[in-house]
């Protein structure tokens, strides 16, 4: 037999609230005049963030190839280069965040998201290792590749330049990936080799000489999105944009979204305090407040209307009169 406590036998101390009328109705007023402020300042803060999206993987295709996209994104010797123009909407402040967008791109499905080796990406020992990465493990004669996998295949190539007026625009494409990534999933002696080397190129084109840890476009894609529309960071532009800015993009249209109906959209974005341009979390908070707020004055009238005491048998099942059932 064990030993005898109150631990084994549940009888420690215990708090066992009872939920009142008046504290189900008070924590219900307390919820909503918590929530219903945040979610209003998280909407206003959403809304001082200014943002500007240019789909452009319809708009770059040649006039007389719109019937056939696919032949234009798969021929070599058609050039890629496309210019579109932006107008600044209301002036942005720096940092100006510069995100590509993908459409109909599902890099969460489960044979992509398992086509990685991170041992081969974190260890230059373990470049042989390429387990998981069907169907891009290997090239012809065997050789590994490094990175392996669908994911590394297919890395976004589109690229992009700014000016307005006679004055480049730089973008700074340092420190977008997250610091953790990069010192701890990619190696710093762990070098591209063998990579986009087949008959089939599903993206760009790694450095060789660059070490992974440093190949920060790759890091970025790398870490693969939970929805079919993302956005991934591109670079930063630290120069404040003024209204009515007109700002010339010079734009490689390298990247194939034709074959499956995906889209391609370039996004330039302020911040806040809160991040980027997201209303559903302000909503989110603003609806579930007014809703603790309803449900708290539809008990506090169903308390007065009809009052019921606390504890009262009479109202168990067994010890009601089988007429008022």
């Amino acid at each position: 037999m064990p030993k005898y406590s109150k631990f084994t036998q549940q009888e420690l101390p215990a708090c066992k609230p009872i939920l009142t009328p008046k504290w189900v109705v008070s924590v219900f007023f307390l919820v909503g005049i918590i929530f219903v402020p945040v979610g209003v300042v998280s909407l206003l803060a959403a809304r001082d963030v200014v943002e500007i999206v240019d789909r452009y993987d319809d708009a770059c295709v040649p006039a007389n190839m719109t019937d056939n996209k696919l032949a234009y994104i798969q021929n070599p010797n058609i050039s890629k280069d496309c210019t579109r123009t932006l107008t600044i909407t209301e002036d942005m402040k720096q940092p100006i965040f510069v995100y590509y967008q993908l459409d109909n791109f599902y890099q969460n499905h489960r044979r992509y998201v398992k086509s990685r080796n991170d041992g081969q990406l974190r260890d230059a020992a373990k470049a042989n290792q390429t387990s998981a990465c069907e169907p891009e493990k290997t090239t012809a004669d065997g050789k590994p590749i490094v990175p392996c996998g669908l994911i590394a295949w297919s890395l976004f190539n589109d690229t992009y330049s700014f000016t307005r007026g006679n004055e480049n625009l730089t973008v700074d494409k340092k420190d977008i990936s997250w610091k953790s990534d990069r010192e701890h999933k990619f190696g710093k002696n762990v070098y591209p080799s063998n990579f986009q080397n087949g008959l089939l190129k599903g993206g760009g084109t790694l450095d060789p000489a660059i070490p992974l840890s440093e190949q920060e476009d790759l890091i970025v894609w790398m870490r693969t999105a939970a929805l079919p529309t993302f956005r991934k960071l591109y670079g930063r532009i630290y120069v404040d944009l003024k209204k009515n800015d007109t700002i010339t993009v010079r734009l490689s249209n390298n990247y194939n979204t034709y074959n499956f109906g995906g889209k391609k959209k370039l996004v330039l974005s302020t911040a806040t305090w809160l991040g980027g341009k997201n209303d559903f979390l302000g909503f989110a908070y603003v609806i579930v407040g007014g809703l603790c707020f309803f449900l708290a004055f539809a008990f506090t009238l169903l308390y007065f209307i009809k009052p019921r005491k606390l504890g009262d048998h009479n109202y168990l099942s067994w010890n009601r009169h089988p007429a008022g059932r």
